[in-house]
């Protein structure tokens, strides 16, 4: 079984982040979607929410799994099983930041990352951008699933 992880915090999950899981989807045969908890981070959605997000948004994909952890992803990709890490990328900055941490993934535990690249049209959208829209009270639900209504 080709089993990856695809780590976020996902505040919000994003339609970038739906594209990328979507497409995941013909390549491995489990995603195992990974909300990484940090203590430090100052969220905008409760850990329940955002189980809950990615829960109702992938509710009919057998395919998925929602889950949370603490600690390195990868290992917590040892602990699943998972010998792939998917991230998706909407810029060259994306790619830098994501390269280094791959190949430190793949030093320590031989993880294989696989990118992919946003669709044409989603490359805009992050969730800091989704956070700061419902912070000014714009209208965000063209960024988002529909399971995402806050």
């Amino acid at each position: 079984m080709k089993r990856a992880v695809f780590p976020g915090s996902f505040d919000p999950l994003t339609m970038g982040h739906y594209d990328i899981i979507c497409r995941g989807m013909t390549l491995f045969d489990e995603i195992i979607l990974a909300i990484g908890v940090n203590a430090n981070k100052k969220y905008m959605f409760s850990l329940e929410e955002r189980k809950q997000f990615l829960t109702e948004a992938f509710k009919n994909d057998a395919k998925i799994k929602v889950d949370t952890y603490k600690g390195l992803t990868v290992d917590y990709c040892v602990e699943q099983e998972a010998d792939f890490i998917l991230r998706g990328l909407r810029n060259p900055a994306d790619f830098e930041f994501e390269k280094a941490i791959a190949h430190t993934n793949r030093k320590l535990q031989k993880i294989e990352t696989v990118f992919l690249l946003t669709s044409s049209g989603k490359s805009y959208i992050s969730s800091s951008i989704v956070r700061d829209v419902i912070r000014n009270g714009g209208d965000y639900t063209v960024l988002v699933p529909d399971a995402v209504r806050v």
